[in-house]
């Protein structure tokens, strides 16, 4: 005989899941990202509701230990961060909403709260990369490959070339940290360090006649900086875990952001767009949906109700006076097709196309803003103290007698 609770609900409110685990409305947002616990829409637009069971079944499970907690030992990769999360809106830099940060704020700023440096400016402009000899030698050697190839082998030296790369104060981190950055930014540029703001050395390199590009720019790059704990994100973190400087573990987080799966999204959108752009767009795309073709830069693993950055810079792209073609109709003919909605990905695409910005923009953009990120994490693994060591669950054949 089965014995059922007809009396247990099946779904929870946002609040009910949370008051049931013992935590934010925030940690359960991300436990939801991670794909824990699963919720789904109701009446109310602005509401949710979480499967009761899923929630029941994470209560259930057994309390880690503070060595899984921080990715060691017998411990699921899980992480613990007070840098970021993604909720339904769109992410968090440490309690400050994404979308509206990047209304107003440089990519500077949101470093800076990211790394949760309040205490000096990390981007004053005296504080500028060491570039030595063999660095300069590299750089005149990789100057014609892609833009991240030409960052990697110049931040594979930058290590030794700064005395304080390996500081362990928060406030000589963040020294490093802008280091890391200016130095990344004129790598994947092709010039010397600056102490100017990133999004304008970004706007005078790539579009130096277009006067929408630095606004437009600044917003991409704050919406970028960090989406919590993605590919790229947590190779860093296994790197910096392993105590080396933050030009080396940005550099883990470059190679695995060259992936198809992760930052090579953006230039399969960007290739989509400019395909579209020469013909017929809505025909374009209704063929593509007829064939079963992928429309690239549409869906989210997170953002199923459509992602609120993509939103956010294309709502800015079409108050610059961007093709409406793209900004407008082409969302919302893919959402009635599909049901799926655009995501950063497509926006960085239609950004690059309206401020005409190289091909293969959008990796290097993105590569740009989420080192910020990438150096938040790394500097909250190397606060642990301990070593990301996740185990493996075998399910090959059993050891023979």
């Amino acid at each position: 005989m089965i014995n059922m609770n007809i009396s247990a609900p099946l779904y929870l409110s946002a609040r009910e899941a949370a008051a049931e685990l013992g935590v934010s409305t925030a940690t359960l947002y991300a436990y939801v990202s991670r794909g824990l616990i699963r919720s789904e829409p109701t009446e109310d637009v602005r509401a949710r509701r979480y499967r009761a069971d899923d929630v029941r079944a994470l209560k259930g499970r057994r309390a880690p230990s503070a060595a899984a907690r921080a990715g060691e030992g017998d411990g699921a990769p899980l992480v613990e961060s007070a840098v970021s999360t993604i909720t339904p809106d769109g992410p968090v830099y440490r309690g400050v909403d994404a979308i509206g940060l990047a209304g107003e704020a440089t990519l500077e700023q949101a470093a800076t709260l990211l790394w949760d440096a309040s205490r000096s400016d990390p981007f004053a402009s005296g504080n500028l990369p060491v570039v030595g000899p063999a660095m300069r030698a590299v750089a005149a050697a990789v100057a014609g490959e892609a833009p991240l190839a030409r960052a990697i082998a110049i931040l594979a030296l930058a290590g030794d070339a700064d005395p304080g790369a390996f500081s362990r104060t928060p406030d000589g981190r963040a020294l490093v940290g802008a280091r890391v950055m200016r130095l990344l930014v004129a790598a994947i540029l092709g010039r010397e360090p600056s102490p100017e703001p990133l999004h304008l050395q970004v706007a005078a390199a790539w579009a130096p006649a277009e006067p929408r590009a630095p606004d437009l720019l600044r917003r991409a790059l704050v919406l970028l900086a960090d989406h919590e704990l993605n590919a790229s994100t947590f190779a860093v973190r296994v790197a910096a875990s392993t105590g080396l400087n933050p030009y080396d573990a940005s550099i883990a987080g470059l190679v695995a952001l060259k992936g198809p799966r992760h930052g090579g999204a953006g230039p399969l959108a960007a290739r989509m767009v400019a395909a579209l752009g020469a013909g017929d767009v809505a025909a374009g795309l209704r063929e593509r949906i007829a064939l079963g073709e992928t429309i690239p830069g549409f869906g989210h693993l997170i953002y199923r109700e459509g992602d609120p950055r993509a939103e956010a810079l294309l709502s800015a792209l079409a108050a610059a006076g961007a093709d409406r073609r793209f900004v407008a109709e082409a969302p919302a003919l893919v959402a009635e097709a599909t049901g799926l909605r655009a995501n950063i990905d497509y926006a960085l695409a239609v950004l690059s196309r309206t401020l005409g910005l190289p091909r293969g923009s959008e990796i290097a953009l993105f590569a740009v803003a989420r080192c910020a990120g990438w150096l938040a994490h790394a500097f909250e693994q190397l606060d642990t103290g301990t070593l990301v060591r996740p185990r493996a669950r075998y399910i090959g054949p059993a050891p023979r007698r």
